[in-house]
């Protein structure tokens, strides 16, 4: 835009375009492009290893000295607060941008100006340089403050990288601890929840047969209150038979002498569901040879009592 006088005083501003005015001594103009984006380095002058110590060294809240570097962008938006209001509006874009960032890092932890709080740190300075800057009708915006650089000063370099290495590690541990933990507890949860189960299985399983022994001897009990030598006949055949359906040899014991008959089941009865015949044959024919047995044991038996008798007769 252009900025007309006349004898030294504001006569207008015009837009962009062809104008004319009267020439000098009577009339002079200035031209502000309002458009252009200029840029103020603080702290550095074209490159982050030229540095200016007096403007980088700044104090934080944890009285630790960081070495800042960044820049500043901006426009001039008002030509007429920038040409008539301020005599360097260049340099008090500088000082209000040092001073900015300077009150924003003393309220800040060394750690925090260092690693994560660039971005804000940024925009807080941006506002607050703007809100200096229009108190001062300087006619400038700002645009954008970039970090350039955050560092501890170079006298301490070594000893803060070694912190931050240190610090590296304990969250490294940190992490592996927590991702231990994420693996493991979940082990042990489900675990403990499945035992939990099984007991509480186990638990109805057992109260289940309990409460069904119980109904089973109320029952068996009103049975032999009703008629007791039935029901101990039909225990007793109950249990006889339980007892005698996993046996393979039975000895029965024969009441008129001490002979004892055997039976060989497991020869007799086969071990599936279905019987082999010829296995049933033999079977058959061993029971007729115990049974010859038997009555030629019972024939020698009665000899030799009437051997017995003869002889007492004849004393």
């Amino acid at each position: 835009r252009g900025v007309v006088f006349r004898f030294g005083r504001h006569l207008e501003t015009t837009q962009p375009g062809p104008h004319w005015h009267i020439p000098w001594p009577v009339g002079s103009r200035e031209i502000v492009n309002v458009s252009e984006v200029r840029t103020i380095e603080v702290g550095y002058r074209n490159s982050a290893k030229n540095k200016v110590p007096n403007e980088a060294l700044m104090l934080t809240d944890d009285e630790n000295i960081v070495d800042l570097q960044f820049a500043v962008q901006y426009v001039r938006t008002n030509p007429e607060d920038y040409l008539f209001f301020n005599r360097d509006p260049d340099q008090a874009v500088k000082q209000a941008g040092e001073s900015a960032i300077r009150e924003i890092v003393g309220k800040s932890k060394m750690d925090f100006v260092l690693q994560e709080g660039r971005e804000e740190l940024a925009v807080d300075a941006r506002n607050l340089m703007q809100v200096v800057l229009d108190r001062y009708q300087t006619g400038i915006t700002v645009s954008q403050v970039t970090i350039q650089n955050a560092q501890p000063p170079d006298q301490v370099q070594a000893s803060f990288d070694d912190a931050v290495k240190a610090k590296q590690d304990q969250e490294r541990q940190k992490n592996e601890g927590q991702a231990y933990y994420n693996d493991i507890v979940p082990k042990a949860q489900g675990a403990a929840a499945r035992l939990a189960q099984e007991a509480e299985a186990y638990r109805g399983r057992v109260v289940a047969a309990a409460k069904g022994e119980a109904a089973r001897f109320e029952s068996v009990l009103a049975e032999y209150i009703k008629a007791p030598k039935v029901t101990r006949e039909r225990i007793y055949l109950d249990t006889m038979q339980s007892i005698f359906t996993n046996a393979t040899k039975v000895y029965i014991d024969q009441k008129d002498n001490s002979n004892l008959l055997f039976l060989p089941l497991d020869k007799l009865i086969g071990s599936g569901s279905t019987r082999n015949s010829s296995s049933f044959d033999t079977g058959m024919d061993q029971v007729s040879d115990i049974d010859s047995g038997i009555s030629g044991n019972d024939d020698e038996s009665r000899t030799r009592d009437a051997f017995r008798v003869r002889d007492r007769e004849a004393r």
